[in-house]
């Protein structure tokens, strides 16, 4: 048995480099960066330098990059942050219905307590936004537009650039939760027009606890986070020096490693969709195909099947992976992206998402596809639902 790691949209190991350039920030180099004797200094230096590295790696100017403890924390600054400053021109935000829950929750929020107004825009059967839905849900009340990358689920990328511009135009802020994106397509924030952004380290093989919020230059938010002076004034707390020195090393990496790592990992998904839809009858893939879905996401719907027994059945071969279903979090409820897409309840249920990266090899894949259609068939006989689904259309 084979032990195959293939959930790395939840979250990928630290680089053992990245951990290493960490490590002296944890015993040698632990001055407080607040501190004024010259032994702090270098912990502001080493703040600094990963500063200047995650904005080379974005096109963006080191005084637009502010650290955070997540891709979670820098959600919530855009959105609380822009209507608590902006209500005076209003209190409209347009998102979309397939976000991560840092986003939707973070609308529930200013929707029950802020008095805010939130659209939540339908996506079609691939998870795209459509363009012409965005305009039409703009209002003169509209402050800010906030469409995720690439989704976490399903993989499909959304038309950023298109949005950015249009955004622009109309002089509402753009913000995008580019957490899963982020380690896997090139982003450029000054061509795609945009305003915000969200990133975590732990996506991109650096440390879990860190974070980044791009805040375009002029712009003014107010604080998420209060108590001290540290970010240039805008986000208290003292600094996690190990995990941002971890973020702005694993981002330049990351940035230096994409044009080899991105057509492999494409490859090997390209192999394992193709795979998976020829052995396994009765599949689907969600999301979209080919260039505008993330190079290691993919995403399919088995009928008869439950998601989490299949997780269960794949674990006991070696193979780690995830499912659309947010049955292993205690919740009945299907996956909302599932759902958003027009699944039915029994397709969201029966999901797998296995996502690739950095170790996934050949071999990886092989031994995916001698598994599981061997599991799938094995569930599908002790299926009712996959009994009533054949006496209606045959197994073929």
């Amino acid at each position: 048995m084979q032990n195959v790691y293939l959930d790395y949209a939840a979250t990928t190991p630290t680089d053992p480099e990245v951990l290493e350039v960490m490590t002296p920030y944890f015993t040698e180099l632990f001055g407080n960066p607040s501190s004024i004797y010259s032994f702090a200094s270098k912990s502001r230096a080493a703040i600094e330098k990963a500063r200047g590295q995650v904005a080379a790696a974005l096109n963006a100017l080191p005084e637009e990059i502010f650290f955070t403890s997540s891709g979670t924390e820098a959600d919530n600054w855009a959105l609380k942050g822009t209507v608590e400053k902006l209500r005076s021109k209003g209190n409209h935000v347009v998102t979309t219905q397939i976000e991560h829950h840092a986003i939707l929750h973070t609308g529930e929020y200013l929707e029950k307590v802020e008095g805010g107004k939130v659209t939540y825009l339908p996506v079609d059967e691939e998870g795209r936004v459509r363009l012409e839905d965005l305009k039409a849900a703009v209002t003169d009340k509209t402050i800010l537009v906030s469409v995720m990358f690439a989704n976490n689920e399903i993989g499909t990328i959304q038309p950023i650039k298109e949005i950015g511009a249009f955004c622009r135009e109309k002089g509402i802020l753009f913000h995008t939760d580019a957490v899963q994106a982020a380690a896997q397509v090139d982003i450029d924030v000054k061509a795609l027009s945009i305003d915000m952004m969200s990133l975590s380290a732990h996506k991109m093989y650096g440390p879990k606890g860190t974070g980044v919020f791009y805040l375009r230059k002029g712009l003014k938010l107010e604080n998420f986070v209060h108590g001290g002076g540290q970010e240039k004034g805008k986000r208290a707390s003292t600094e996690n020096i190990a995990g941002i020195v971890g973020m702005g090393f694993a981002i330049e990496k990351m940035k230096a490693r994409l044009p080899q790592d991105k057509p492999r990992i494409s490859a090997l998904r390209d192999r394992l969709i193709d795979g998976i839809l020829n052995t396994v009858p009765h599949t689907k893939l969600n999301g979209a195909r080919g260039q505008e879905r993330l190079p290691n996401n993919t995403n399919f719907s088995f009928i008869g099947i439950e998601g989490e027994t299949l997780l269960l059945d794949l674990d006991a071969k070696g193979i780690s992976g995830s499912t659309g279903s947010a049955c292993s979090s205690g919740s009945l409820d299907p996956s909302h992206v599932l759902m958003a897409i027009g699944l039915t309840h029994e397709q969201a249920h029966g999901s797998l998402r296995l996502t690739l990266g950095r170790g996934t090899t050949d071999e990886h894949i092989d031994y995916v596809l001698s598994v599981l259609p061997e599991i799938v068939a094995k569930r599908r006989k002790m299926s009712p639902v996959w009994e009533e689904y054949v006496k209606k259309f045959g197994e073929k």
